[in-house]
């Protein structure tokens, strides 16, 4: 059982029942569910996941008010129902591992993910935050949220992105995917540079996974994700395989050739969803082009101004 089934079986179990007896007046108020740092929050888990910073548990979000009210004996009382609970024991291995679970105020959980006790509010946030933070803390389920407040940054963070600074993040990786890749891996090769051919590819793989992303309108999770995640989107989601190939594959004297084809064919599919979703009007499948295209498209003069590798 995934580590989100079991977090729901354990507040369907008893989890509901104890916040219903012990803090009735609050049961509409508390938000539930188990989203954020982890394997288990994207539904990415397996058994080798169990081996560190896991544990079966759900989390349960307070408005600062309630957590000043309640939130000391919420946690006691929810760690006493984990302990009596036929859970998976804690093991840690990392010092950086997150915890995803117990009791925290909404503002305390998203101020990990946007520095601020809410959804981003200037495009300059929303340009310049990792996609991976918003991903994070937007993945996995709510289980309960009457109030609702909690539910409402989470549908801000996922959908309320400004266009222009989608289109801004666009244009960039356009451009440095026809840097790395379409210009720079050749030339390093060219140069007997492989070590920097290679470097060329990974930023190239890094950028067209990311910009795959932003044409499904999807925030993209950190590298060791971004594949298992990227074969559910439903545009472009059939462009892993070969991107995963420039990664793995051997980079003699024949990988090198189909990795150059490979890398026109990706940058070929990126350039026709761009005309097809009316982002770009440059007819070259060579990316950079597109890039200028798309962000001649940004209204907000102060993003269309910036340089074209910002992003």
């Amino acid at each position: 059982m995934k580590g989100l089934e079991e977090a729901r079986k354990f507040y369907e179990t008893v989890g509901k029942d104890m916040i219903a007896r012990e803090f009735p007046e609050y049961e509409g108020r508390i938000a539930v569910g188990l989203v954020g740092h982890g394997s288990e929050c994207f539904g990415f888990d397996d058994d080798i996941s169990r081996d560190h910073d896991f544990e079966t548990g759900f989390s349960m979000w307070l408005t600062r008010e309630d957590e000043e009210k309640i939130g000391f004996k919420l946690t006691r009382a929810y760690d006493k129902l984990k302990a009596e609970y036929n859970g998976t024991e804690l093991t840690h291995t990392s010092v950086i591992g997150a915890n995803s679970q117990g009791v925290a105020r909404i503002g305390d959980f998203y101020r990990r993910y946007t520095g601020r006790e809410g959804a981003p509010e200037d495009w300059r946030d929303w340009l310049y935050t990792e996609s991976s933070y918003f991903a994070e803390a937007t993945n996995g389920e709510v289980f309960c949220d009457d109030l609702g407040e909690f539910s409402a940054v989470r549908n801000m963070i996922l959908t309320g992105m400004p266009e222009d600074v989608r289109l801004k993040k666009i244009a960039a990786r356009c451009v440095r995917m026809a840097q790395t890749g379409q210009y720079n891996y050749a030339r390093a090769l060219a140069h007997g540079e492989d070590g920097a051919a290679v470097l060329a590819l990974d930023d190239f793989v890094r950028n067209a996974v990311e910009i795959i992303f932003l044409l499904n309108k999807k925030h993209c999770p950190y590298y060791k994700w971004m594949f298992k995640a990227m074969k559910s989107l439903d545009k472009l989601a059939d462009l892993c395989a070969p991107l995963e190939f420039l990664l793995t594959a051997d980079n003699d004297a024949q990988g090198k050739k189909v990795k150059k084809e490979i890398v026109e064919d990706v940058c070929l599919a990126i350039a026709n969803e761009l005309r097809e979703q009316g982002l770009s009007d440059a007819k070259e499948s060579y990316l950079e082009p597109h890039g200028f295209s798309v962000q001649k498209r940004i209204k907000t003069a102060e993003i269309r101004n910036l340089h074209i590798l910002v992003g």
